[in-house]
């Protein structure tokens, strides 16, 4: 996940100075007072809640496997950032033709017992497996391909990470119906006690959710700038608003045009804000409404007023909102 976590980052404009791929530190020039430190996945959740590190990037299925119900350390600051997906699921054999959900699970547990399941992720199993009245099932930990376990015969069947399903179908597996016991990606999780009385550590945070918020809300966000002739700004408004793919954000910006020649000129600037999909059919309405000299380019960053979810973050560590 640390390639994904890399170019995420630097798509928002948080790009990690790592000189040295054997490095386990390194330095985000947008953020100067902050240590960027590289740990094993599993390892970030317990590093943040023991207040080792302040703030973590990693899949959500990570922490939940770490931390379990054990959260009062932990933060969840951001719960989708977008990337990562992929779901820890109960996958057995294709031909246990009897069990494709849990209350086949059960009853096959019932008839033949001492039923073992391979995973990684032996806390999150175990609780799902509990809390499904599954508890004679025996949870084997195991490294590497899991999806071997069931033909090799340490296991009868698994809880593995999927993203597609493509996998375990190639190894004779199948997931059961309800038997998705994690859904995972990317998550931004803080120390609770650092984000409470270290006012640089909230600001770091506050700081990380505008960038990010931002970016996500730009994704497939396309800046078109075009000129009009019109009478005035509300009569170029009143053309544009005919078309359904015009509108922007709250409403087109439309500003005058500077010409060399300013007498009898007319000319206004007309700035919107379009989705990758529309973006055809935009430009063929700005053309249809007299519009001309079109430039497009990719939105980097929308900010609105403030991130809700730093507002939600403050409301969590029981704080006074701020401005």
């Amino acid at each position: 996940m640390e390639g994904e976590t890399l170019d995420f980052l630097a798509g928002a404009g948080l790009r990690v100075n790592k000189l040295n791929p054997r490095q386990y530190s390194a330095s985000i020039p947008a953020l100067p007072d902050a240590l960027v430190l590289f740990q094993r996945a599993p390892d970030i959740p317990r590093s943040v809640s023991a207040g080792d590190m302040d703030l973590g990037l990693t899949g959500y299925d990570t922490v939940a496997e770490a931390l379990g119900d054990d959260m009062d350390g932990v933060v969840v600051i951001h719960e989708a950032l977008g990337y990562g997906g992929c779901r820890l699921v109960v996958a057995v054999p294709d031909d246990w033709d009897d069990v494709n959900d849990l209350d086949g699970l059960r009853e096959r547990v019932r008839a033949e017992g001492g039923l073992k399941i391979a995973t990684k992720h032996v806390n999150a199993a175990g609780r799902f497996l509990a809390a499904h009245d599954l508890d004679e099932v025996r949870v084997v930990r195991a490294d590497g391909a899991l999806e071997a376990a069931p033909a090799v015969g340490y296991a009868d069947f698994i809880a593995d990470i999927t993203s597609t399903g493509t996998t375990l179908r190639d190894n004779h597996l199948k997931e059961l119906d309800d038997g998705t016991i994690v859904d995972s990606q990317a998550v931004l999780i803080g120390n609770r006690a650092a984000l409470e009385s270290r006012p640089e550590v909230l600001a770091l945070a506050r700081e990380l959710l505008e960038y990010i918020e931002a970016h996500l809300r730009a994704s497939g966000q396309h800046m078109v700038f075009a000129n009009m002739r019109g009478e005035s700004p509300e009569a170029v408004a009143e053309r544009i608003f005919t078309q359904t793919d015009l509108g922007g954000l709250q409403g087109p910006t439309i500003s005058p045009v500077v010409a060399r020649n300013p007498e009898g000129s007319n000319w206004w600037a007309v700035n919107i804000v379009v989705p990758s999909a529309r973006l055809y059919e935009a430009i063929r309405q700005i053309r249809g409404v007299g519009g001309s000299g079109v430039i497009v380019t990719p939105a980097t960053y929308i900010f609105e007023e403030r991130p809700a979810r730093y507002h939600r973050l403050l409301e969590t560590l029981g704080r006074a909102d701020e401005d």
